[in-house]
């Protein structure tokens, strides 16, 4: 069925799971074609089988976003099969144990760094360049935030400084990008139930030094705002939307 995003084409970083699986499918439903990329290829080819059995057009790429060579090889792929790209949905994160800093092995801090921040960058500056070489010209990029990007919970500093991070790439992209038509968002997001985050709903390290379990939303509510953004035209933008559950101890938390 032909829909309004048909033969658009979408990146979706660290789609095997979670929030990337999550908006993967929902912009496979808008019509998009999509790329699918993560570390895993196991879940990125079940999702790609699972899309094309519907009639869909996914593509799995298995990629290592803190690599140069593995970023760049996967736009040379993009630009080979479909010749430009019109939306990357920058989402492939990692965290760190929460303990205190001065106990935090210093790889774990390196992860972070490398795969919240300069893996975030591989990929907006070679969607950028593709972006702006293409006819025509320009594209959206969302970048995936994190209420963390706001302000930190306890024992949290490199994914709170990745997320700080993030933000003022997704500001500088806003504003490079104006003379190409390169649009940039940051979707800051609190309490998805995932996979990863699913022990949240057992308790959670608060400012106060208590441990409380905490509401969670389904993550198909991230999926549905990336969407809105997605579908705006690229005279319009949310440079920066917070979705997020609504009893989640956020407000009032700085």
């Amino acid at each position: 069925m032909n829909t309004p995003h048909s033969g658009k084409i979408a990146l979706v970083t660290g789609a095997g799971s979670g929030i990337g699986r999550a908006v993967a499918l929902g912009l496979l439903d808008d019509g998009w074609q999509v790329v699918l990329a993560g570390r895993r290829a196991e879940p990125l080819q079940a999702l790609a089988a699972q899309a094309q059995a519907a009639g869909q057009s996914a593509l799995a790429v298995p990629t290592d976003v803190t690599d140069p060579a593995s970023v760049q090889a996967l736009f040379d792929t993009i630009e080979r099969q479909f010749g430009r790209l019109d939306l990357l949905f920058n989402n492939a994160g990692v965290n760190a144990p929460a303990v205190p800093m001065d106990e935090l092995p210093l790889d774990k801090w390196f992860s972070v760094i490398n795969t919240n921040v300069t893996g975030v960058f591989l990929c907006a500056r070679a969607a950028f360049g593709l972006m702006r070489r293409q006819t025509p010209q320009g594209g959206r990029i969302i970048n995936n935030g994190s209420i963390s990007a706001h302000t930190p919970r306890p024992f949290t500093a490199p994914y709170t400084a990745s997320k700080h991070a993030v933000t003022g790439i997704t500001k500088s992209l806003a504003l490079d990008g104006r003379a190409f038509n390169i649009v940039a968002s940051q979707i800051d997001i609190g309490n998805a139930l995932t996979e990863l985050s699913e022990r949240m709903t057992r308790g959670v390290l608060q400012a106060n030094g208590t441990v409380a379990p905490e509401p969670m939303m389904d993550a198909r509510h991230v999926a549905d705002a990336v969407r809105h953004i997605a579908a705006l035209p690229l005279s319009t933008n949310v440079l920066n939307m917070t979705v997020m559950a609504s009893a989640m101890p956020f407000a009032g938390r700085g």
